[in-house]
């Protein structure tokens, strides 16, 4: 993921680009950058690793060397951004959050006419500089911003700062956020909603699917009033993703999560459990749901150590991810050891993270585990945001145990639909095999209704492809 921040004040803009594109810091821990536009000096941009130290620490110089009134920064699980380009649009710096799937097949239709894009240090392309060159295909801006939306397979929100303004469009199906914040001297474009509270902004509105803006210091004008596309918002975002603060389509990330608990306690009738857990951080609120609504009480047996550890995913090495899962999760003996424990993970995606957890819960002398994950078993890897890179949906453990079943790989679509369908036998059977692949005493997964329910905006408008496919 990614997640980006730009601003337009009548004065000097630094501090709020620095702090509302620091609050998106759980979004991406590998790379991060801020770009500024000063009518005297022009543009400035700076980009820096923050994979091992956090992104303040790293922008302080900027904070005191760039000048200007209008600014975007971004912070990266992949690519290195801002990206600055000069064109026949002139001079402009971009950021984007996007999942490109046809990567190569707009590459080459873009070289046939003679351009060329360095290289990563992985051999890709950066995918912000190859939405930057589709901009330029057209002969002026918001043509070229309108090719890109509607080229792109996958997903693609983004941030253009020019010398007249800020341009902000938002992907066709609005499967990403962009809300626009606003104050006394300046407004703000941002992917999430809290970053610019503490700043002074109040929520201006958040811009529609497909919808391009364009501000500065003095207002909002609308571009394209949004793209025909239907709504499909990444219904992850508040189970994982968002940080709790934060408001997507008007619904609370922390309250949504709550839901998810209520409803999955609901279901839960026959459960014998002496305390409810939820695997800090995004896990806790789904358990304090579940507890309020059972009566089964809330508890915290083991505590994140936040100082240093990032989001544990984030390293490229599967040996490396399992450490860092291990080691920023601290038990607290005392609360486990007899216990009959509920614990609450926002999801189970490969398994040897949770599975981790659990063996160290053992360790710590835990009577009985009880796994309720707060979204259906994962079936379909991500097309459209980069929540994993695998190109093997064989990573996830369920697609791993229907193979067990079925005795081989299934990739029919008719055969995986029984399996996402939880009232019939294969999903039980699934489940199952993720119990004992995993040593749990018990396992129930949020059913996919509950879970839409559990967000409450109308179902149409959410993605649900992870987990049955259907886009």
């Amino acid at each position: 993921m990614s997640g980006f921040f730009g601003v337009a004040l009548k004065e000097h803009c630094i501090g709020d680009l620095f702090f509302g594109t620091d609050y998106h810091s759980h979004l991406g821990t590998r790379r991060a950058g801020m770009a500024t536009y000063d009518k005297e000096t022009g543009f400035e941009r700076a980009i820096h690793d923050v994979e091992a130290t956090p992104f303040r620490a790293k922008f302080g110089k900027e904070v005191n060397k760039f000048t200007g009134n209008m600014g975007i920064g971004c912070i990266s699980d992949y690519e290195g951004q801002p990206v600055v380009v000069r064109s026949q649009h002139g001079t402009f710096a971009i950021t984007t959050v996007s999942k490109i799937n046809n990567v190569n097949e707009i590459v080459g239709e873009i070289m046939a006419k003679g351009a060329f894009f360095n290289e990563m240090g992985n051999g890709e392309i950066n995918s912000t500089e190859l939405v930057a060159a589709m901009i330029n295909q057209k002969d002026n801006l918001i043509d070229g911003i309108k090719y890109a939306l509607d080229k792109v397979d996958g997903s693609l929100s983004m941030l253009i700062l020019t010398p007249k303004g800020i341009y902000a469009a938002r992907d066709n199906h609005g499967r990403t956020p962009i809300v626009l914040g606003k104050k006394e001297d300046g407004y703000c474009a941002s992917f999430e909603s809290f970053a610019f509270a503490n700043l002074g902004y109040e929520t201006y509105r958040e811009l529609k699917s497909g919808e391009i803006v364009v501000f500065d210091e003095n207002g909002v004008k609308t571009l394209c009033a949004g793209s025909n596309c239907p709504t499909r918002v990444c219904t992850f975002l508040w189970v994982y993703y968002g940080y709790p603060s934060a408001t997507y389509e008007g619904v609370n990330v922390e309250e949504m999560r709550y839901n998810c608990g209520r409803l999955l306690a609901g279901r839960d009738k026959g459960v014998d459990a002496d305390i409810v857990a939820g695997v800090p951080d995004s896990g806790t609120a789904h358990a304090v749901g579940y507890a309020n609504a059972s009566g089964i009480p809330f508890s915290r047996p083991f505590i994140k150590y936040t100082p240093t550890w990032s989001r544990s995913f984030m390293p490229t090495i599967q040996t490396m991810r399992n450490q860092v899962a291990h080691m920023k999760l601290i038990p607290v003996p005392e609360l486990i050891k007899g216990k009959k424990m509920l614990l609450i993970d926002d999801s189970i995606v490969r398994g040897t993270q949770l599975r981790e957890t659990g063996e160290y819960l053992y360790e710590a002398g835990v009577k009985e585990l009880h796994i309720r994950p707060a979204c259906p078993p994962l079936l379909f890897g991500c097309k459209y945001l980069n929540f994993s890179r695998s190109n093997s949906e064989m990573e996830l453990i369920a697609r791993r145990v229907i193979a067990e079943l079925e005795g081989a790989p299934v990739t029919d679509p008719e055969v995986l639909a029984e399996y996402a369908n939880p009232d019939s036998e294969k999903y039980a059977a699934m489940v199952e095999g993720i119990r004992k692949e995993m040593n749990f005493t018990s396992l129930r997964f949020h059913r996919l209704d509950d879970l839409l329910e559990s967000v409450g905006i109308d179902k149409d408008k959410l993605c649900t492809y992870c987990w049955n496919g259907k886009e």
